[in-house]
């Protein structure tokens, strides 16, 4: 039972760091600098981190529930 738990683990790591780098990648079409205010560049990065952060890690735990909910409908048909 325990591998299981830590191989779980590992790859909700992986997927979470996975996603959240795509998110970085694709935020950086974005000029979110254009609704900051000047002279800003700490917030403005900041406001980056938390985006990526945020959004990466949403569609990771959708993609994992996902995942897990789709292992689990054999059990729907199980005597």
């Amino acid at each position: 039972m325990m591998p299981v738990i830590g191989q779980q683990a590992l790859i909700s790591i992986i997927v979470h760091l996975a996603f959240i780098a795509v998110t970085w990648w694709t935020l950086q079409a974005v000029r979110i600098d254009v609704l900051l205010k000047p002279n800003r560049v700490v917030q403005g990065r900041l406001l980056y981190i938390l985006l990526t952060i945020a959004i990466g890690s949403t569609v990771a735990n959708f993609f994992l529930d996902y995942l897990a909910w789709s292992t689990d409908l054999p059990y729907l048909f199980r005597d």
